[in-house]
């Protein structure tokens, strides 16, 4: 008896491993979760970064009805405005966190509070809106380096291309690795801008800081009146600023222990950090006389002004920007899988938008997040301001459905009594003394938001927010077409919606030959290992390939009956349905089994050397009732076990499958 030993697995270069690192095992998923630090990094990177074009969107829309100090100065009590809005917001979410443990943000607290319409907007909204961070953030980092580097402009469509390939690759090898490799740009912006901030409010304390010259003013065309209208664009566009405060909420499940307390506390870090930036570069940025630029950014003319033009500061200050503009986008790659993998669980996408990668990362949210953004991108050529009216309507939707799906939860809560516990759809609600309050607060969130989006939709609307207030109703109409697909199949599937005993059904098999050789000896002997009636069909697109089918089917095969459908129009597909089809009304009460073989080459370079027409049959008898298909794999080595050469004959290519 032979000693039976473990195969080897072969020591050779794994481009997939290079790329996106070695798998990791299901049970290793809690070690894939992320402490604050580095939460911050991952989940804040989007918030932190508006920052970098919140002031800058609002003075392009001031500078509509001119550039005088006293009318870019209303960017000041605006931005108090956007921070008083931010800090209400952040209160809000801080609620969601400890209420929803399970993360899922504006999409679970409407599904249990609000029904699943509700639910469907909020989730439509966060995904288009993640979508629009990646376009609008990298987009934003590429207009950095442009302003330190104009030669480039016009490659900035192929530079955020090219970022978009690199963070879908990085974000492939997981969120812990990811996170790590993009905390040190987070960091190091938030050092250059600190720095760059107490720098230039020294300066300004000590009258040595100076006004910005040299800048190429945004071509405004007419001076518009300074109207209310005016200024409510302007603060619907520095509302930008708000974008990412949801993050944290949704992906509460990616920290560590205890998840709701550190999401908690690192949504109040990001909040702290982004008002105290936003209201300070607004600050100065009117004291430097900063102007809204094409050619280069406020936040490079406020370190032109702080470092000098061309200093290693300056430079410094740039490059932190556009790393965290770059970065940003990873805070919608941790969160759209996330949100797209509770539709699709849910029944309203895909399902292998729920399949977890070798990295235990949903790569194909990953992948379609990229598509789309790329997309985005090309169509509207890189540029921040053509963006950015597409993008915060999204976010306020969910934070009024959010919002007001809390208000609706409080209110439940109101009701119980002292030490009453309820089990919710989602969690449970038991009695809090202090609901008043807290309703209170998110409904007065849910009033402001709904504001800001309703000024966003209206000032924004023939700027382009035309198209997401269309978009998200098509979404949703075709989310629940999705589910309702989901659900006939389900009923179809139950064991209950057939009343028929399988065991009763004679079944005829089919074998499917493409030519005679030792893999059409396996699938004639599984066939006869069945026991049921058989019979081989081959597709005749060349005639005289038919006829040498059938004489060496005669003198090696010798047994069966070798059926030729003819195919004088070269496809594979419809002649073998048609003849399927045939014997299905011929037999009403017949399975009819489809055997087919495949070659299976060792790599997949060499897989595509072939037809693999078995994809072709798979579909072409795809919703077919009452047909079975089996594939049988003919393993191809380049040397038997014996150590000999296979024969050559099989490769040629009148036999090729």
């Amino acid at each position: 008896m032979d000693n039976i030993t473990s195969p080897q697995k072969p020591s050779r270069f794994s481009l997939s491993q290079f790329l996106f690192g070695k798998p990791i095992a299901t049970r290793d998923l809690e070690h894939q979760k992320v402490n604050r630090i580095i939460g911050l990094a991952v989940f804040a990177s989007d918030a932190l970064s508006s920052t970098a074009y919140a002031t800058e969107e609002i003075l392009f829309i001031l500078a509509l009805a001119g550039t005088s100090s006293a009318i870019l100065g209303i960017s000041i009590p605006l931005s108090i405005a956007i921070a008083v809005l931010l800090t209400i917001v952040t209160i809000s979410y801080r609620q969601t966190i400890y209420a929803y443990p399970n993360g899922g943000g504006a999409y679970i607290v409407a599904r249990d509070n609000l029904g699943e319409v509700a639910a469907q907007i909020a989730g439509a909204a966060l995904l288009t809106d993640y979508i629009l961070t990646v376009a609008v953030s990298i987009s934003s980092g590429v207009a950095q380096i442009v302003s330190a580097f104009p030669t480039l402009l016009p490659f900035r469509v192929e530079m955020a291309l090219l970022v978009i390939l690199v963070m879908t690759l990085v974000n492939l090898r997981g969120v812990k690795e990811s996170g790590t490799v993009f905390a040190i740009p987070t960091y190091f912006f938030l050092g250059t801008m600190l720095l760059t901030l107490v720098v230039g409010m020294f300066r300004y304390f000590t009258g040595t800081l100076g006004v910005v010259t040299g800048v190429e003013m945004v071509e405004t065309g007419a001076v518009e009146a300074l109207t209310l209208f005016l200024i409510l664009r302007a603060f619907s566009s520095g509302s930008a600023a708000l974008t990412g405060i949801e993050a944290i909420s949704n992906g509460i499940t990616a920290f560590k222990e205890p998840p709701s307390h550190n999401a908690a506390v690192t949504l109040q870090w990001m909040s702290g950090i982004l008002i105290s930036i936003f209201l300070t570069i607004t600050f100065l940025a009117h004291q430097i006389q900063a102007l809204p630029s094409e050619a280069e950014t406020v936040i490079s003319q406020l370190g032109r002004v702080v470092f000098g033009d061309g200093s290693i500061l300056y430079l410094a200050i740039v490059a932190g920007t556009a790393l965290i503009l770059l970065m940003a986008a990873n805070t919608s790659y941790a969160d759209f899988p996330r949100l797209a993998a509770l539709h699709a669980g849910d029944g309203f996408l895909p399902r292998q938008l729920t399949y977890r990668g070798g990295r235990l990362v949903f790569n194909w949210g990953i992948i379609t997040l990229a598509v789309m953004a790329s997309l985005l991108v090309i169509v509207m050529n890189a540029r921040t301001t053509a963006l950015i009216p597409l993008y915060a309507i999204g976010v306020f939707l969910s934070f009024t459905i959010s919002q007001s799906g809390m208000v609706v939860r409080l209110r439940k809560i109101g009701r119980l009594k002292p030490g009453e516990k309820v089990q919710g759809l989602e969690t449970m609600m038991e009695y809090d003394p202090r609901w008043r309050l807290k309703m209170v607060i998110s409904a007065f969130g849910a009033v402001c938001t709904g504001i800001v989006m309703l000024i966003f939709a209206i000032t924004k609307f023939t700027s382009g927010a035309w198209f997401v207030i269309v978009l998200i109703p098509v979404l949703v109409f075709a989310f629940f077409r999705v589910h309702h697909h989901y659900k006939a199949v389900a009923r179809n599937l139950h064991l209950d919606a057939h009343h028929y005993d399988v065991t009763t059904f004679p079944v005829q098999t089919l074998v499917l030959v493409d030519g005679v050789h030792s893999g059409t000896l396996e699938l004639v002997n599984f066939a006869k290992s069945l026991n049921h009636p058989w019979h081989a069909v081959h597709v005749g697109i060349n005639p005289e390939k038919a006829s040498k089918v059938m004489a060496q089917w005669n003198a090696i095969i010798g047994e069966g009956k070798l059926v030729v459908v003819p195919s004088p129009y070269r496809q594979l597909n419809r002649p073998i349905r048609t003849y399927v089809e045939k014997l299905l009304v011929e037999n009403p009460d017949t399975i009819i089994h489809v055997v087919v073989g495949h070659l299976a080459m060792e790599t997949a370079w060499e897989q595509m050397l072939h037809q693999n027409s078995v994809l072709i049959f798979n579909l072409a008898l795809n919703g077919l009732e009452r047909v079975v298909l089996t594939i049988v794999p003919h393993q191809i080595r380049r040397k038997n076990g014996n150590g000999h050469p296979v024969d050559q004959n099989l490769f040629r290519s009148d036999e090729m499958r």
